[in-house]
């Protein structure tokens, strides 16, 4: 079965089950949404993890999902699969000019500095338009970070950027009201996203190693503790740094 085959066939068994489902015919696009975040938060998940097995299922859930979308839009008479294929298709190609024209761009930096020049021309408003709403806020800080330095907007250096979170730092300690250390708090955040972009790292993605890094040696703390008869908290703090350090 070819690649075109194989889409055909899940479109026509994603609109048997809109047709014959009890569950799928009462979905509407809201019911959706919390659905198709979870399955991207799942595919992000096999993708740390290297998981191929676990992508091809996840990239298969999305795609469901969106020729999902797609009927929905066609019942209501909006749109049908063919004109968001169709849209895609064309935006591609406008927005590649160096490959489908005469445009010269030598690398990636000219191409993503050459998309936004043109992303904004058709939206005739702000660069920061296209940065979603609802984005996580480490990966949103990211984004539109990224977007102001595609327009020249951006540190030259990033000792500048490490400055800046030391400037951040002193203000948050001058802070005396609840509201002043919230808002230098969130100066700080936005200040070392900043600082992260300019190392080429993924804040949001660092976040979470240290995150999972965390949980791992936490859990081994709460085993040692356990194979002693007792639980963290009956520890003083002193034996839970040694348990800590033995953790690393």
């Amino acid at each position: 079965m070819s690649y075109l085959e194989a889409f055909e066939a899940l479109v026509k068994v994603v609109h048997e089950l809109r047709e014959k489902c009890p569950w799928d015919r009462k979905q509407t696009l809201d019911s959706l949404r919390p659905l198709t975040i979870e399955e991207v938060y799942e595919l992000a998940e096999a993708i740390d993890k290297k998981d191929w097995q676990g992508i091809k299922e996840e990239l298969g859930d999305l795609f469901l999902h969106l020729i999902f979308y797609a009927r929905i839009a066609q019942e209501q008479q909006q749109f049908d699969l063919t004109a968001v294929l169709t849209f895609i298709r064309e935006k591609l190609i406008a927005r590649h000019p160096h490959v489908y024209g005469d445009l010269q761009l030598n690398d990636s930096e000219a191409v993503i500095a050459n998309w936004e020049r043109l992303k904004q021309k058709e939206r005739k408003g702000s660069i920061l338009q296209g940065v979603p709403k609802h984005l996580p806020p480490l990966l949103k800080a990211h984004r539109i970070q990224e977007k102001a330095a595609n327009v020249g907007f951006d540190w030259s250096h990033a000792d500048e950027v490490f400055d800046k979170i030391l400037e951040e730092l002193k203000e948050l300690q001058a802070a005396k009201t609840p509201q002043q250390k919230e808002e230098e708090l969130g100066d700080l955040l936005f200040a070392i996203v900043n600082y992260a972009r300019h190392l080429g790292i993924d804040a949001s993605q660092a976040l979470e190693r240290t995150n999972q890094k965390f949980i791992k040696r936490f859990q081994a703390m709460e085993k040692a503790a356990w194979e002693q008869g007792k639980t963290l908290s009956e520890l003083s703090l002193e034996a839970l740094e040694t348990l800590w350090q033995a953790s690393k």
